[in-house]
């Protein structure tokens, strides 16, 4: 047989491991679509008069309100509820990133909580770190070595989600 035409055997052997791996990561997709659908951030404000619950999407799907609260001001009230609110919609919405980085993060080089912080800090002015639902009732992922790269890989190093 000619180099040329093992070069060739050889480069399809690649193709083919290639797509074995994309058709492995996508066959993941029910498993992750299960854990978002599950996925659930409970807040409670520091005084303890509101709790909110938020899960997929950052759909609230509770909010509890303590006898004390209806001892509050109505503005101040509002704004604890405001405030529970967007820090349980953060959580979630970082839990689901979360989920979509354990399963794709790796193989195309996704770093989803990383721009959903990005986005939340602009958003809400504040800095980039996890709400306090993440930090005390999620357990952290752990540290996530780099995808291997492959020289006949047609992305660069480039984000598609950067901002330009």
């Amino acid at each position: 047989m000619s180099a040329q035409m093992e070069q060739l055997i050889a480069q399809f052997e690649h193709f083919q491991a290639k797509v074995r791996h994309a058709e492995a990561r996508f066959a993941e997709v029910g498993d992750m679509q299960e854990r978002i659908a599950r996925l659930e951030t409970t807040v409670t404000s520091p005084s303890g008069e509101v709790t909110v619950v938020a899960g997929a999407g950052g759909t609230v799907t509770d909010l509890r309100l303590s006898a004390g609260a209806m001892r509050l001001e109505a503005g101040h009230l509002s704004s604890v509820i405001m405030s529970t609110l967007r820090q349980a919609v953060a959580g979630a919405a970082q839990q689901q990133a979360g989920i979509v980085d354990d399963t794709f993060g790796e193989a195309f080089g996704l770093d989803t909580s990383e721009r959903v912080r990005e986005a939340q800090a602009e958003a809400f002015g504040t800095a980039e770190e996890e709400p306090a639902s993440q930090q005390q009732q999620q357990p952290s992922r752990p540290a996530r070595r780099p995808a291997p790269r492959d020289d006949d890989d047609y992305f660069d190093d480039g984000s598609f989600l950067r901002r330009s």
